[in-house]
């Protein structure tokens, strides 16, 4: 995984966050919106969720745009994190 990756999978895992890394993925991470308390981070159906954008909480998108990162839905249950 390369560095912002890495930097900013610890630093949501950290958090809380339900990230984890899948094969192929080509060393990049997701965030998991199917876990106990992955409403807290993201909701696929809370799209209009207030300071939320596109059920995405707005610390998540902090701490990913740090690291020069963002993220997207994969589906319902998967947020994919990508490079700016």
């Amino acid at each position: 995984m390369k560095r912002d990756y890495r930097n900013a999978y610890n630093a949501l895992k950290k958090l809380g966050v339900p990230v984890y890394v899948r094969d192929d993925m080509d060393g990049r991470f997701q965030i998991s919106g199917e876990e106990p308390d992955s409403y807290l981070w993201c909701n696929y159906y809370a799209y209009n969720r207030e300071g939320w954008d596109f059920g995405v909480n707005p610390e998540l998108d902090a701490v990913l745009k740090k690291y020069g990162l963002f993220s997207e839905w994969i589906n319902a249950g998967e947020l994919g994190v990508y490079q700016l």
